[in-house]
């Protein structure tokens, strides 16, 4: 097999694996459109357009309350702050999500696999999962900042926007 021929077979292996965010999507009924006014631009980049970040630059990368990490576009809770470490990646990363609250897809955009993991209630893109991180699962989620909201073990969590 030649180069071009194992770079054309890659890609439409990598484009027939890809579901598309609707499947993702299985709880909440709300269409793009309505996502993009409740966000900012740059938020609904990185949820709906699988958008990322630069590194360093969220707030939450050192915050340090006790509380929960909720999907910014429809407020679902995604990560408990009893999960979240310092990766030094320069984005907020977890060792474990809360139970079924992401749905995880694979990602060729780099050419190499990756395991990317939506929101499992609206499909909100947040980032991708390695195998790189701390006991007890050595997996690290690496979440887009801009993807989260924090809410503190003080506060209540706001209801699901659906």
């Amino acid at each position: 097999m030649n180069r071009r021929t194992f770079i054309t077979s890659a890609l439409a292996a990598a484009a027939a694996i890809q579901l598309p965010l609707s499947a993702l999507a299985a709880k909440a009924s709300k269409t793009l459109e309505e996502w993009k006014k409740l966000l900012t631009k740059e938020q609904y980049y990185i949820l709906f357009e699988e958008g990322t970040e630069r590194s360093f630059t969220s707030p939450l990368l050192n915050e340090k309350r006790e509380g929960t990490y909720i999907c910014a576009a429809c407020y679902q809770p995604l990560f408990s702050s009893e999960t979240k470490y310092k990766s030094g990646t320069g984005w907020p990363s977890f060792w474990q999500p809360i139970a079924d609250a992401v749905g995880t897809k694979r990602d060729f955009k780099l050419f190499l696999p990756r395991t990317e993991y939506h929101c499992s209630n609206c499909g909100g893109h947040q980032g991708h999962v390695f195998d790189d991180g701390p006991k007890p699962t050595g997996l690290r989620y690496c979440n887009n900042g801009l993807a989260l909201e924090f809410v503190p073990q003080t506060e209540q969590l706001p209801e699901l926007r659906a």
